[in-house]
């Protein structure tokens, strides 16, 4: 099996920081969810003695789960930049044209991420 070409390295990284992306943000709704239910149960007095410390503790976790998009972003654009030199690259060398398809593709997903905050 041949080495992955810089083309093929650069799509993989932004391929992986949209993946982690969409990680972060499953993450981030399943803690405001679980805020939710504990506020809730504490506004209609069902929850236990302790729910006023877990809530903030998911407070804390949710608030740090928000940190990270700022930074991640910043990750998914330069990735991005990157890609763009590597498919300008790989088409003045010829490369296939199934590996700049992907390449675009996942350029496109990485740069709708990054707008999308914006």
């Amino acid at each position: 099996m041949p080495a992955p070409t810089p083309l093929d390295v650069a799509t993989r990284s932004v391929q992986r920081l949209v993946k982690e992306e969409a990680s972060y943000h499953k993450e981030l709704d399943g803690q405001k969810a679980r805020v939710e239910k504990i506020e809730a149960e504490i506004e209609a007095g069902t929850g236990d003695e302790n729910a006023e410390y877990v809530l903030k503790q998911e407070k804390t976790a949710q608030a740090e789960t928000e940190a990270v998009f700022g930074p991640l972003r910043q990750k998914i654009a330069d990735a991005a930049s990157k890609l763009e030199e590597q498919i300008a690259l790989g088409e003045s060398e010829g490369l296939g044209e199934d590996a700049l398809v992907k390449a675009r593709e996942m350029l496109a997903k990485g740069w709708e991420v990054v707008e999308k905050a914006e």
